[in-house]
């Protein structure tokens, strides 16, 4: 295919004159597939265009059977062609029958041809098309042909918006032309419950030239628009909002960093030394970078494809002129709308009236994510269809609780949320009123209770909820974010501001709690088949010391004069906990012989989250300061039960006896001992299960910020004695749970869970 790789701006502007000439649409696109298949020595060169119903019917072929032409159909995901549609990705392939998606249409006469390279034709973010070339010969294409065959589909993009060949109405999907209420599921990434207009996120960039007339021109164009949006991001970074520092800074600084990567600006360059315009380079190079990253297995990795979005689609309204503040502004309570959004522009909404965010795509450690949770704006991604059910400026619900979107809700559905939203913000206020009161019983018992935390962000939510302290700081979220180990002096700044914002009160550092479900860019790793029990948490500290050592170090630095309490997870036999220990006392004398100032105290404990630990608590008792037990894990642990499988996700109940039993036997011996402990996870949230374990002896829980409040109530409404007398009769049981009897128990004794 020498005219394809040697001469592309011949080939395009040759498209572009017979798209842009006369005649009917159909009888140019029969034009186009010849001088396709020509140029690229193709026997084969079709196109299929997308139909209501998501079926793609050809629409136009060079070498097939001409009566194919609108006979042939299939659905996305079916055969070779519906795979390149579903996945929105190219398709190379030397051997087409062999494919298991292949799927032979006799009428095509498409069984002399071997090799198959289709690539999607994409329109306003959506695949509209799919452009196919055919050898006779097995061969696999080059990726200079791949790359070319994605250049001309762009191409083609334009005469298929041009609405000459499928009515748009045509497309429309029947919910919305009926109006008709919609509910969506998805999968929470930022806790809330919200109401507001749909908002789509800057609508989707169009290209309406894509043939350069001066390529110096589109040079200059380029350059320009990429240090426009360098000064953007530069002006973004100082944003006062930022000023304290924090992961959401530093996601916006690894961002920025996207924004200087030169392998990605020389591709657009050379994409506009190809022909195209400034706009449609930007354009075509991103649909090739996200291709290829959205292959990629690794969960961090493939995020990064959304980064690179939002840069592309920053860039391309600089080139465009598009104005960012009349895309960006709200004008009331608003749920944006997106496939996927760019931590940086959440930065550009009004947060005031940004009620709440609905994805395509997302996940729990993305960029977006972690700056969405700073905000404090609930997050429902993995919103599978959603852009076709939604229109601008129609009422959107988002709880994220149960994971569903309703689209047009009925007004019952409305005044549902509205009241719960309502009660929710009466309900908020009532426990900040409450904040300086104490979490004592009715009859005199104190419990403590702290705060977990991963952010800085999170630090506004001790004074604002009364915490005591903060019972677990997570410190992985820094590493996840970061693209190379973190430097000791960047975690020594996170460190050093969570330690400030609590004052005198304790803040508990858990050490890197990563590998499992929470990857990090920089650390080499193999599959594994159950994560949750693998090589994470103290297993990889102590396979690499280094990481260990470093992050002990920042926090040496920045307890200097304070009080430190170190945490160590995923402890499962006093011989790790011991190990751990030796390295810090490595790093405390290190620091000692350099003449630094030490911290004032240091405490060290490790979380109980592996239940073989609890077989040598007597032994670990005499070896710690404190004890964290860590409900997450333990109770998958316990029951062998994988806590992120739906189908197992009701199977067993945290109030089971069995369950209280062993929690009583561990606060038992760390009281016997006089050991500190502290219940650390989702079971000490909720207002039920913190009762059971109050009852069972344990006086300090540690939990979200949102959930203090809720506890704190219940345990002032709470008479112990009669809970334990309550208890004592029943942890003998064999039910599956006592759920229900705590339940009843509550609402007779007056007890607001």
């Amino acid at each position: 295919m020498p005219d394809v790789v040697s001469q592309p701006r011949l080939l395009l502007r040759r498209l572009h004159g017979l798209m842009a000439g006369g005649g009917a649409a159909e009888d140019r696109l029969g034009q186009v597939v010849r001088l396709i298949a020509q140029n690229m020595v193709a026997e084969v060169c079709s196109i299929y265009l997308v139909r209501a119903g998501g079926v793609l019917e050809l629409f136009a072929t060079e070498g097939l059977k001409a009566e194919a032409v609108h006979r042939t159909r299939m659905q996305f995901g079916e055969g070779l062609v519906g795979l390149v549609a579903e996945r929105a990705l190219p398709l190379n392939i030397s051997e087409a029958p062999q494919h298991p998606r292949f799927s032979y249409r006799p009428e095509t006469g498409e069984d002399l041809y071997h090799s198959f390279l289709g690539v999607p034709i994409m329109r306003t973010g959506r695949v509209a098309g799919v452009l196919v070339v055919q050898n006779v010969t097995p061969r696999r294409y080059q990726s200079e042909e791949v790359e070319a065959l994605q250049t001309i589909a762009m191409v083609i993009a334009e005469l298929v918006g041009s609405t000459e060949l499928v009515d748009p109405e045509e497309l429309s999907e029947d919910a919305l032309a009926t109006g008709a209420p919609v509910t969506l599921d998805g999968m929470k990434l930022v806790e809330g419950v919200a109401l507001g207009k749909a908002v789509f996120h800057v609508p989707q960039v169009k290209i309406t030239r894509t043939v350069a007339d001066d390529i110096d021109a589109e040079r200059v164009r380029l350059e320009d628009a990429i240090a426009q949006m360098r000064l953007q991001l530069e002006e973004m970074i100082e944003h006062p909002d930022l000023a304290h520092g924090g992961e959401h800074r530093e996601v916006l600084e690894t961002y920025r960093m996207f924004a200087y990567d030169q392998g990605w600006q020389d591709k657009m360059r050379d994409a506009v030394n190809s022909g195209l315009t400034a706009d449609a380079a930007v354009n075509r190079v991103q649909l090739d970078t996200r291709a290829r990253m959205m292959k990629i297995r690794d969960p961090y990795l493939r995020e990064r494809a959304s980064d690179f979005d939002d840069l592309a689609g920053r860039l391309i309204r600089i080139i465009q002129g598009a104005s960012e503040e009349d895309d960006r502004k709200l004008k009331e309570d608003s749920i944006l709308i997106a496939r996927a959004v760019g931590p940086a522009e959440l930065m550009d909404y009004d947060r005031r009236l940004l009620k709440g965010i609905v994805l395509e795509e997302g996940s729990a450690t993305s960029h977006m994510t972690i700056v969405a949770r700073a905000m404090g704006v609930p997050v429902l991604g993995r919103v599978s269809g959603l852009l076709e059910h939604v229109e601008p400026g129609e009422l959107v619900v988002v709880d994220t609780e149960s994971q569903h979107v309703f689209v047009r809700p009925g007004e019952d559905v409305v005044e549902t949320y509205r009241q719960a939203i309502r009660d929710r913000a009466r309900l908020l206020a009532e426990y900040e009123a409450e904040r300086a009161l104490s979490a004592k019983t009715l009859d005199g018992t104190d419990v403590t209770l702290l705060m977990n935390a991963g952010l800085t962000a999170d630090l506004a939510s001790l004074d604002a909820t009364g915490a005591e302290g903060i019972g677990l700081f997570r410190t992985e979220f820094q590493f996840m974010v970061a693209s190379t180990l973190p430097k000791v002096e960047e975690q020594t700044r996170i460190y050093s501001a969570a330690l400030d914002a609590a004052r005198e009160r304790p803040v508990v550092f858990r050490t890197l709690d990563i590998g499992g479900d929470k990857q990090v860019p920089f650390l080499p790793r193999d599959e594994e088949e159950n994560p949750a029990m693998g090589w994470r948490a103290i297993r990889v500290a102590l396979d690499r010391p280094a990481l260990l050592r470093y992050q002990l170090r920042a926090l040496l630095y920045a307890a200097a004069g304070r009080t430190l309490h170190v945490m160590f997870p995923m402890i499962a036999e006093v011989a790790e906990f011991r190990a751990c220990r030796k390295i810090l006392q490595k790093e405390i004398e290190r620091l000692e012989g350099l003449g630094k100032e030490p911290p004032g105290r240091v405490y060290v404990g490790c979380m109980l989250e592996v239940p073989s630990l609890a077989w040598q608590l007597d032994a670990l008792l005499k070896e710690v300061d404190f004890l964290s037990i860590g409900t997450n894990d333990l109770m998958q642990f316990f029951f062998a039960c994988d806590r992120s499988s739906p189908r197992l996700a009701g199977r067993y109940d945290l109030l089971a006896p069995s369950v209280l039993t062993f929690l009583r036997g561990v606060v038992a011996s760390c009281n016997a001992a006089n050991v500190p402990v502290t219940l650390c996870g989702e079971m000490g949230g909720r207002p039920l299960e913190a009762m059971a374990l109050v009852g069972l002896g344990l006086r300090r829980i540690s939990t979200s910020p949102t959930s203090i409040g809720p506890v704190k109530r219940m345990i002032r409404t709470l008479n112990l004695d009669e809970l334990r007398v309550f208890l004592d009769a029943r942890l003998d049981s064999t039910d599956h749970s006592i759920r229900d009897s705590l339940v009843h128990f509550a609402r007779d004794h007056g007890i607001k869970i």
